[in-house]
């Protein structure tokens, strides 16, 4: 950051950042994998894990958009994968997670969501994490009844900057169709109905299963009951963590 750009931010600002990083220079290290289909409440839960434990959050789609942008040498290969209408390798996605993990606001750990997706895809990450020196600590599986899925997904809406997430009878905007912060508009993912939600359900359940056996025999997962409050929810989380 620029000295003009630190003029810009109060001396009070800066000394609360500075005992953040004290704080979080603290905390115990962790690296959790979030589990659950479409609409169990991942989305509202990792920032508070991100917050409250200091740990990074990686998303698999946010992190290859960025190679590719950063044209890192998987950035490039995942991009001339895309542009040829391949999948991205299993290597590459692993390659692109263990550059994220090395960054200085992932030192005390990460949440990984939206991988692994396939067994396949856990060793690999857990034998790039093994070189590392490091392990998987934590496996949270959320778990809810499918129909509750589709009540949750039919009413959502998200602020796209910021990945923030409302729902019009759960968890309303305080005012609608308006983000609380920024005051800017909410949007509606096109695949947020419930026709797409059953199909993406079934893949979720038959491809999704396999990796939390995976880690249950490495006694990592702890089943997070996802259809309760949300204070319930996350005072599960903080006793799993």
């Amino acid at each position: 950051m620029s000295a003009e750009a630190l003029e810009s931010i109060s001396t009070d600002d800066l000394m609360k950042e500075v005992q953040r990083r004290i704080d979080c220079a603290k905390k115990p290290e962790k690296r959790v994998i979030l589990i659950g289909p479409p609409g169990c409440g991942k989305g509202t839960q990792a920032p508070k894990i991100k917050s409250e434990h200091c740990l990074c959050h990686l998303a698999t789609g946010d992190m290859l958009r960025a190679a590719v942008a950063a044209k890192t040498p998987n950035g490039l290969a995942a991009k001339k994968a895309m542009e040829s209408g391949g999948l991205v390798s299993d290597e590459i996605v692993v390659g692109i997670i263990s550059e994220a993990v090395k960054k200085p606001e992932c030192k005390t750990g990460f949440i990984l969501d939206g991988f692994p997706r396939t067994v396949v895809q856990a060793e690999k990450l857990d034998e790039m994490l093994k070189k590392q020196g490091t392990k998987i600590d934590t496996v949270l599986d959320f778990n809810i009844p499918d129909e509750v899925l589709v009540e949750r997904v039919e009413g959502r809406w998200i602020h796209a900057a910021s990945g923030r997430s409302y729902h019009t009878k759960f968890a309303p905007p305080k005012v609608p169709g308006k983000d609380d912060i920024t005051g800017e508009d909410l949007m509606k993912r096109k695949d947020d109905n419930a026709e797409t939600l059953k199909s993406r359900l079934d893949a979720f359940h038959k491809q999704t299963q396999p990796v939390i056996d995976y880690y249950s025999k490495l006694k990592k997962v702890t089943t997070v009951v996802a259809n309760k409050p949300a204070s319930d929810v996350e005072k599960q989380i903080r006793n799993a963590l």
